[in-house]
């Protein structure tokens, strides 16, 4: 009935799960999401006011497909005060959220006979992204003990001549790691070999980084015209549902990404991008509250985490998850004769007997691990692992 694109991709495992608690609260039990992709912090007042002003005052029509002359200049100012990067207005285009920006990037480059490569732990919609468009996608894995930083051997392993891409997440989403600048160097020097290839940059997460120095991969090799930076308000000015994301780099690949949109969207919401002109150039101190308190979270759950026997954590220095390795309860028994055999068994378990809402690895590439998400207050964190905890406890082994 379907087209092959369609029968290729899975269902969102993250948003599947959103469901699962919403569920769970229509019912009237007990639910602690720690599913959640996103900051648990209302968008601040100057950028909603901003949001409200474009109501009352008719900013409410269609704009240019790629996005407003003002936010595209507010881009390459925040571009250049942050990240160090030099574009001009015909080097960006703004998308409904970073999710549609690189969604739009895989639809302009890659087809059939292409190979994208993608870092296991990977999110959960870039192998989609990647086989919808008819490429395919190659897993490269990484170093779990060090920020999931490339294992090397394996990814020199994996290029050859039909490598159209290779999609790079840091911080990370699932693992929350940050690529040292001595892994960002050896990467784009392996990919020298490579001159063909797109570079994907998802830096959605850029602004949330914890005992080290975000620095975006472009600054590495500026005049790199393969490489294109993916960001977000989403994360940054908790703005997830305003859907503002935007691209920058090669001018001919963001002319036929404006394109693409002009006959899919139209354009970005005008009201959200009127708003995102606010949180970009306005008082930045929003962001340092944000990373602060997710700093504070981030060492609490691992604290809790570490409680629970046989589970082993990284400790992440970006975005707002952990990523604990519990492959050490896979095989064993609920108690209903039903014997738990992947991380997927697992998280429904802890999900079903304490309403803990969490998102298994298998859906990022990564069996035995279980992504949680502290973007939620600490009196949740702690009742949560508390839970996760005895649940873990009651399992039994034949």
């Amino acid at each position: 009935m379907f087209t092959d694109r369609i029968n290729r991709i899975q269902p969102s495992a993250t948003l599947e799960m959103t469901s699962k608690a919403a569920e769970l609260r229509r019912l009237n039990k007990p639910v602690y999401n720690m599913s959640v992709g996103e900051p648990d912090f209302p968008t601040p007042n100057n950028i909603q006011n901003a949001g409200i002003y474009a109501i009352q005052n008719g900013i409410t029509r269609y704009t240019p497909g790629s996005g407003t002359h003002d936010l595209k200049k507010a881009i390459c100012e925040k571009l250049k005060r942050d990240n160090n990067l030099f574009y001009n207005l015909d080097e960006i285009v703004v998308s409904c959220g970073g999710k549609h920006s690189l969604y739009n990037a895989c639809q302009a480059l890659f087809q059939k006979n292409d190979e994208v490569i993608i870092f296991k732990p990977y999110w959960v919609s870039f192998p989609d992204f990647v086989s919808v468009t008819g490429a395919t996608p190659v897993f490269v894995n990484t170093d779990s003990a060090n920020q999931n930083e490339p294992d090397f051997q394996d990814l020199e392993k994996k290029l050859n001549k039909k490598t159209k891409g290779i999609i790079i997440n840091s911080p990370s989403n699932p693992t929350g790691g940050v690529w040292s600048d001595e892994a960002i160097k050896k990467t784009l020097d392996v990919l020298k070999k490579y001159p063909n290839v797109w570079i994907f940059s998802d830096e959605c997460y850029e602004q949330l980084t914890y005992n080290t120095q975000f620095k975006s991969i472009a600054s590495f090799q500026s005049k790199n015209s393969k490489i294109i930076t993916f960001q977000s308000c989403s994360k940054t000015y908790a703005m997830t549902g305003w859907r503002i994301g935007y691209i920058a780099g090669n001018k001919d690949l963001v002319k036929a990404i404006g394109k693409l949109q002009g006959q899919s969207t139209s354009c970005p919401n005008s009201i959200a991008q009127h708003a995102a002109i606010e949180a970009l150039s306005g008082n930045q101190k929003c962001v340092e509250t944000m990373r602060k308190t997710f700093k504070k979270r981030r060492d609490l759950i691992i604290q809790e985490l570490l409680k629970i026997p046989n589970v082993a954590c990284e400790v992440p220095n970006g975005a707002f998850y952990v990523f604990p390795n519990f492959s050490r309860y896979l095989n064993s028994n609920d108690g209903s004769k039903k014997t738990l055999k992947t991380a997927t068994d697992l998280s429904l378990y802890i999900l079903n007997t304490t309403g803990v809402v969490t998102v298994a690895g298998d859906s990022f590439g990564a069996p035995g691990f279980i992504r949680l998400s502290y973007a939620t207050s600490e009196d949740t964190i702690i009742k949560a692992v508390a839970l996760i905890k005895s649940a873990l406890k009651k399992l039994t082994f034949k």
